[in-house]
């Protein structure tokens, strides 16, 4: 099972496992792209000095003959002066890793070389094939999520309000925060640096994609269909380019694989009806939404039901990105726009950024009166929340959920 966490926190458990003794298992770090693998990599490596190695699997000199031994050779002879630390960045483009990783790491065990192992792969689809079929028992997976608004903060000094509107407007991608004062500039930073490598680089390294085409059409429509429940016929009248259900199916699992998009299931007690129902679209980070356009940002006064769409994806990314299961519920006329599970609790959400009046709860309190394990909770403006008191159902700001999530709600 991965552990999901923000920056921080991955960096304090992964800190707690390298004062383990050595050799442990493998640590594999994932994660989207441009959300800090390699940065703390090497602030690791700088707190372990000389003992540390760290190696760029994705440097020139990492396609040459006998590399890979000479650096395991080197790795060694540093465990022979005390505990030793091996950093393997972007270790999925080195051909046949697994399998190489495997035979290292068995070496370690059998001389018990005091060395920890960290390995990282932005994708996660070819880390998990491979670490599943040939590193089975000798790993533990941490996955950095996307940043979240207190992770910005934390770093840039940003104020409460001023984190959450940026996650909400920009997204989270600490490289792209020196640009957003220049909107065309962040875009080109967003859609060079991080989507374009992720699709055309990342996915097609790991997975045999026939339409690489088709491939970002999708992910485009989700990007242009935030917290939308859109079918796979839906999808498919709005591509370019043809392609059959499966295919598209298949595409939209790999988006969720890479820490992109997650195709959400509509909450049922039958898994077929679960299948067959249309999946609402979550793009894992707003800066997805905010680089696929070319005018201007959303703001609540001049563009509500856009800017409630933003507000309503931001809120249930940082529920997925912190690990929570997400399902939306959906019985005509009465939906709710998201059920929550994992360690946060059981949970039925609303998400409303405008006015509404109780008659409009009446989707979360069906779904609360037949399923009373789930805690219903209306995520909305301060001043809305009286409506939610009144119907006898917490509340929270939807400033407050995405910096503290359902804590100290109740």
């Amino acid at each position: 099972m991965s552990e999901i966490s923000g920056y921080y926190d991955i960096g304090v458990d992964l800190r707690r496992r390298l004062n383990e003794p050595a050799p442990g298992r493998v640590q594999l770090l994932t994660g989207p792209r441009q959300v800090g693998k390699t940065t703390l990599l090497l602030e690791i490596a700088g707190e372990w000095g000389e003992q540390a190695l760290y190696l760029a699997a994705d440097a020139p000199e990492a396609a040459l003959p006998g590399w890979w031994e000479q650096q395991w050779q080197r790795a060694a002879r540093l465990a022979q002066g005390g505990t030793a630390l091996l950093l393997l960045d972007e270790v999925q483009y080195l051909p046949d890793w697994a399998r190489r990783l495997k035979a290292e790491v068995d070496r370690v065990r059998r001389h018990r070389l005091p060395l920890h192992v960290v390995v990282t792969g932005s994708a996660a689809l070819g880390l998990g094939a491979g670490s599943r079929e040939t590193m089975a028992g000798r790993f533990e997976r941490l996955v950095i999520s996307h940043w979240s608004a207190r992770d910005l903060a934390r770093t840039f000094g940003f104020s409460q309000e001023e984190a959450v509107n940026v996650v909400v407007r920009l997204g989270g991608f600490p490289g792209s925060m020196s640009l957003r004062d220049g909107l065309p500039r962040w875009r080109a930073y967003v859609r060079d640096s991080i989507v374009d490598p992720a699709l055309g680089r990342d996915l097609l390294a790991l997975e045999a994609v026939r339409k690489p085409a088709l491939l970002r059409q999708v992910f485009a429509i989700c990007a242009a269909h935030p917290a939308e429940i859109v079918s796979l016929h839906k999808m498919a009248g709005l591509l370019a380019e043809q392609g059959t259900m499966t295919t598209i199916a298949h595409y939209l699992s790999l988006l969720g694989q890479a820490h992109l998009v997650v195709a959400v299931s509509k909450f049922s007690r039958g898994e077929v009806r679960r299948r067959a129902a249309p999946s609402k679209l979550i793009p894992l980070s707003n800066a997805f939404l905010a680089a696929a356009e070319e005018g201007p940002l959303p703001e609540a006064g001049r563009d509500p039901e856009r800017w409630g769409r933003w507000v309503e994806n931001a809120c249930l990314a940082f529920a997925i990105n912190r690990g929570q299961t997400v399902c939306y519920w959906r019985e005509e006329p009465r939906e709710v726009d998201a059920v929550l599970e994992g360690s946060w609790g059981k949970w039925v959400l609303e998400v409303k950024t405008g006015s509404f009046t109780s008659r409009d709860l009446g989707g979360l309190l069906e779904f609360s009166r037949r399923h009373r394990s789930y805690r219903p909770l209306v995520v909305c403006g301060e001043s809305e929340r009286n409506v939610a008191r009144a119907a006898v159902v917490e509340s929270v700001t939807w400033q407050e959920f995405l910096w503290n999530g359902v804590e100290g709600v109740g």
